[in-house]
């Protein structure tokens, strides 16, 4: 691009230079040839007084010595026959008898060419009416005086405009040639797995704003490569976490295995395991257009927050009866529709519940709430456990909630999806002692999250 730029440049001011010094170079030789012949003319007048006053051969050659081109052997006079005397002429002629006749019969002035350069011929009146005729002869080399001169210093300011363009089109070159070479860098780079790379964008116009355009550009591309990247990365996170519920109750119903409601809790969360696990399967293959198909309609149709909870929570409910756990569920007597799909919905109270039954001990009783105002619904679940240790963490994705063996991605899981909403997860402190989140799920506009209300429950059974 740098040696492209060099020859345009050149290229271009020549091109232009020549427009300009080629008419220039003819100027500055018409000027030369016009001055001489004008000086030449200017001599020949000067001679013209001394014709009228006396045509004495004595008198004029006199005259002819004294001035400038006479000295110079560069001015002849030719003298008409007068009161009986012969046609003479003074001084070195140069023109031809025919050339002075042409001339004294016209009675114009005229140039004649003569060897070595040319001769301008000047009639002057004289006595009787007679016409003498003043030769000035012009030598070549005086119509091209200074000539040279002027073309060296023409084609001087020529080529310094060509060297200027030059090095202005080096300088710009290097601009772009930097910008560019920056974008093809970074796109290695990118290309190479370097995810953090970015073009650094000049605020001033050191950069073609089309460079600058390329590189903002870039930097979106590789914002969105990230983001897509991460969005994958907690998709696969999020859909490896929902086997950690089933799996949870597996665990814990491990050693009650045989014949009775434990065993047929444990055929149950292996059931809805082999589900998760097929939609796992379907969705990180790309297969399985009908159901998802399908989840988007139901996902965009909103389903109803009170079915959702008592489905859950009497799933969870078996294993809190085994456990010795007591719970309750209250709000779910008016139906609550939310902007949610029942699977995520579900996903969420599932992920919440499984962390109380994950991180308390056995007999911590729990409580699920469902509030439904004019433009939200909130579900609160509560445990009378030992609580959170850092709530702030707890919401950053894969940093847990301070207790051990957590990973976070339970409440992640929960907050996504609330923000999907227009609404979010808070942490707080629970009236059973322990931890209380709050998931509110936006309905309407957007309105500022209600503070947690102090409300008395006892736990108990449903």
């Amino acid at each position: 691009m740098r040696w492209a730029l060099f020859r345009v440049a050149a290229a271009v001011t020549t091109m232009v230079a020549l427009a300009f010094l080629v008419p220039l170079g003819w100027m500055v030789w018409e000027t030369a040839r016009d001055r001489a012949f004008t000086a030449a003319e200017r001599q020949a007048a000067a001679f013209g007084p001394a014709l009228a006053i006396t045509t004495d051969r004595v008198a004029l050659e006199r005259a002819l010595a004294s001035s400038e081109g006479g000295a110079e052997h560069r001015i002849a006079v030719h003298v008409p026959p007068i009161d009986g005397q012969g046609a003479t002429t003074i001084g070195q002629a140069r023109a031809s008898r025919s050339d002075v006749a042409a001339t004294t019969a016209d009675g114009r002035a005229s140039t004649v060419r003569v060897p070595s350069g040319y001769a301008l011929l000047q009639p002057v009146a004289v006595a009787n009416g007679r016409i003498a005729v003043v030769e000035v002869y012009v030598p070549s080399g005086q119509l091209s005086s200074g000539v040279l001169r002027a073309w060296l210093i023409l084609t001087g300011v020529a080529l310094g405009l060509v060297a200027l363009s030059v090095a202005v089109a080096d300088r710009l070159g290097t601009r772009l040639v930097a910008a560019a070479g920056r974008l093809a860098s970074a796109a290695r780079d990118l290309g190479d797995g370097r995810l953090g790379v970015r073009v650094p964008i000049e605020p001033d116009d050191a950069t073609p704003r089309e460079l600058r355009d390329a590189g903002a550009a870039f930097n979106s591309m590789a914002d969105r490569v990230v983001q897509l990247l991460v969005n994958e990365r907690e998709l696969a996170a999020d859909l490896s976490h929902r086997l950690r519920t089933p799996l949870t109750v597996l665990r814990l119903n491990a050693a009650g295995l045989g014949e009775g409601d434990a065993a047929d809790h444990t055929r149950e969360a292996v059931a809805h395991l082999e589900r998760e696990v097929d939609q796992i399967i379907e969705t990180a293959r790309g297969r399985g257009q009908a159901v998802r198909a399908e989840g988007a309609r139901v996902a965009a149709a909103g389903c109803d927050a009170a079915e959702v909870m008592r489905e859950r929570v009497r799933f969870w409910s078996a294993l809190a009866e085994d456990e010795g756990r007591p719970w309750r569920l209250s709000g779910d007597e008016t139906p609550a529709p939310v902007p949610l799909s029942r699977a995520e919905l579900g996903a969420s109270v599932d992920a919440l519940l499984g962390n109380v039954f994950r991180h308390t001990a056995e007999g911590t009783a729990f409580s699920v709430d469902l509030h439904a105002a004019h433009d939200a619904v909130i579900v609160l679940v509560s445990d009378a456990g030992p609580g959170i240790v850092d709530p702030e963490a707890a919401l950053l994705r894969g940093q847990g909630d301070g207790r051990a063996g957590s990973t976070g991605l339970g409440l992640d899981i929960a907050r996504r999806a609330a923000e999907s909403t227009g609404g979010g997860l808070a942490i707080g402190r629970s009236v059973l002692g322990g931890t209380e989140i709050r998931i509110r799920l936006h309905t309407g506009p957007a309105a500022p999250v209600p503070r947690p209300r102090t409300r008395r429950r006892r736990p108990g059974g449903a």
